[in-house]
Formats: C-alpha cells, structure tokens, sequence
C-alpha cells in the first residue's frame, strides 16, 4: 500500500471477507455498531476530529530512521475475532501529509488485527533493491496478493515476483475506473491525466510493466478480483466485489453535524489538469454561493495553493489526518459537502449512508482544463460525476454574477 485510501480500503475488504458478503451492513449507531469490538480498540489512538493547521505551515517529516507506526508503549491489542492474517506492506512515500496519514492507518490497521510492515522503500539510492530483496521471499510464498494502485511501477515491479494465484485489487479511487476500462481491453497501464508518450524510464521498465500487466490478467492458474465503490464493469473472467464501507460505518459515527458546508478540495491543479486561477475563483464562487467556512485540503495539495485560499479566500484550512470517510464519518462535519469530481462523490455517500448529509459536486468547467492537460481529462472527469450515485450537482456560479 502507498496511499491512507488504499489501506483504508484493504481494511474495508478485509472486513467484508470476514463478514460475508451477504451480511447486511450496521444501520449508523445502531445496535449492531454498539456490539462492534472496533470502537473500544481506538483508545489508545488520539481522537482529535481533524487537524486544522495554518496554511502556510507544512507537516513536520519523522526523523530519520523513524519506526514503523506504533501506537502506546505496547503492542495494541488486536482484534483477532473480526480480522486476522494479514500482513501489510506500507511503501512508505516522500509526502509528509502521506506519511502522516498512512501512519495513522497503520495504527488503525494493527488494532483490527493486521501485521504492518513498514519499508522505507524510497529511502536512498540503494532503498529499492533493498525493499525488493526483503519483500521477495514473501511475496514468493504468498497465495494472495492484494494491491493498492496496479498503475504504480513499484507495485509493478513487485507484481512480477509474486506467485499468487489470487491477485486483487482495492479501490485507489478514480483510477481504478481507468484501470479496469484499461484491463478490458488489454491496453497498457497509464494513469488518465498523463499526457504524451512513453519517456525514456518508460521504455526501459516496459519489460516489467508488460509482466505486471499479465499477472493482472485472469487465467486458468489465475483469479482476479476487484474491490471497489466506483461504478465499474467488470472485464471477462474478473470478479468485482462492492466496496460499501462496511467497516467504517460499524466503527465510526455517526458524525455530530454543524450547520454550515464544507469544501473538499483536490489535487487537479497539482496534477496539471486544472489552471490554479480558475480553480481559485471556482473556489471562491462556490465558497460564497453555499456559505461555506471550511477547506478539507486534499494530502497532495500544495502549501502555497493552501496559503491563497486560507489568505486570499478566507477559508479555514483543515488537513485531515485520516481520510476523509473516516474524518467525515467520526465528525464534526457539515450538513452538506461539496466536491469537484473526484473519488468522494462516490465513496462519502455510502460511509455517511443514514446520516441525512448531503454530498454534492460542482463539475469543472471544460475552460479550467490546462494547455497540458490530457485530452481525455474533461470526458473522464464528466464521468466521474455523471456515474455517481447519491449525489445533488450544483451549478457553477461565476464571481461576477454573485
């Protein structure tokens, strides 16, 4: 794992195995949530609904050598009864909000009964070759392999020395619609908002990307399922399993409610999809249109794009330290949450099923769209909103109208 979602949702899967399928999911606060063992393993974890920080401040990085995420002077206790038996392979990244929140995950994770093995796989030069080595022994004797993010070149890399029979994959948000579009019709991995090419660090990895490609391929010696909550059809011979984030409404919530709207933001900009301008005035508009205080920064946003809209916007800025199904679930959060397309406005409406919040999205506007932006990221992005369930769509209101 590499992101806080994907760990999330290894948990969320972890959990539906256990519970079956079939079995109905806790009603929010329920009688069925109040028996949940989870809750009680969360002591030890502190319980600050979110971390709200300056945005000209940036998360301070873990000194170096830091250990694996523990939590207490102990070992947590484990809930053996509900999870067990797997072990977790965090490839650690640079981001310090990243970092932060997967180190939160990974508590969270130890507490529901999982072996959390932390690699500093981007560490140093020699890092790579020395989280492979580690990780091939087990990998080799694996009979399933559950993976994050089939378009990341480490996971890549470490697919091609896995012998596992089972392979599956769980949600990384909208990239997972890109990947199963991509597996059907055996095309190569690329993530939809590259544009161009293959470089040069494509052409030499092309071998290994070819052989992941293949291990994500059922066949007789191979089954392949997906896990997700993003609207997806499922490609000849892979199984996909809904993601209905069973566990996080049995753990969390329901959510104390505040009266205003809270924002959601994105990494579009970062990405190079979206103009900076036009996502700042979006931004604003949306912000005075719907009477919205506060600003749940995505963990890829830039300090300097958080400080403008702290500063220029007025908007509190809010850096969460757990994803946000769980940091909207646990609460406080406002009666309304509104996004631009992105992997919310198909995952929060399921985790806040039965709290009587209202998740809406706010389309981009195809002028927003960069110079270098992909060709296919406005259509992609119009079905990110267009195929999801539960949601109310507000228009765009330009500034100068307002």
């Amino acid at each position: 794992m590499e992101s806080p979602v994907q760990l999330l949702n290894v948990l969320e899967w972890s959990y539906g195995r256990m519970t079956g399928a079939d079995a109905a999911a806790p009603e929010p606060g329920g009688p069925d949530a109040v028996r949940s063992p989870l809750p009680t393993l969360y002591d030890g974890v502190p319980r600050q609904p979110y971390e709200t920080v300056e945005p000209y401040e940036t998360a301070e990085p873990e000194p170096p050598g830091a250990p694996e995420p523990v939590s207490g002077e102990a070992d947590p206790p484990r809930d053996r009864s509900a999870h067990a038996g797997l072990t977790v392979i965090v490839l650690a990244p640079h981001d310090p909000m990243t970092r932060g929140q997967l180190r939160r995950m990974a508590e969270l994770a130890r507490r529901a009964g999982h072996t959390v093995r932390w690699e500093e796989a981007r560490g140093g030069a020699g890092a790579p070759a020395q989280t492979i080595a580690g990780l091939a022994p087990l990998l080799r004797r694996a009979s399933r392999v559950v993976i994050g993010d089939p378009f990341s070149r480490y996971v890549q890399l470490l697919l091609t020395i896995a012998r596992a029979r089972d392979v599956v994959v769980v949600d990384d948000g909208t990239a997972t619609m890109e990947f199963v579009a991509q597996l059907a019709v055996g095309s190569r991995l690329v993530r939809w908002h590259r544009r161009g090419g293959l470089g040069a660090r494509d052409l030499v990895f092309a071998p290994f990307a070819a052989a992941a490609r293949r291990r994500l391929t059922p066949g007789e010696d191979r089954r392949v399922e997906v896990f997700t909550a993003m609207p997806v059809q499922a490609p000849p011979g892979v199984t996909v399993t809904p993601n209905d984030f069973a566990w996080t409404r049995s753990a969390f919530g329901p959510p104390r409610l505040t009266r205003g709207t809270d924002l959601v933001g994105t990494s579009l900009v970062e990405t190079g999809v979206v103009d900076l301008d036009h996502y700042l005035t979006a931004v604003a508009s949306l912000a005075r249109t719907h009477g919205a205080t506060r600003y749940f920064a995505h963990r890829r946003e830039s300090t300097d794009k958080l400080r403008r809209i702290g500063g220029e916007l007025g908007l509190e800025i809010v850096r969460p330290d757990l994803p946000l199904e769980l940091i909207a679930r646990r609460g406080p959060i406002g009666r309304m949450i509104l996004s631009f397309p992105s992997t919310v406005v198909h995952t929060l409406p399921l985790a806040l099923a039965g709290t009587g919040i209202t998740v809406a999205v706010c389309d981009v506007d195809p002028a927003w769209l960069t110079e270098t932006a992909s060709p296919r990221a406005g259509d992609f992005l119009s079905g990110v909103t267009g195929t999801a369930r539960g949601i109310h769509r507000v228009p765009y209101v330009p500034a100068s109208t307002l």
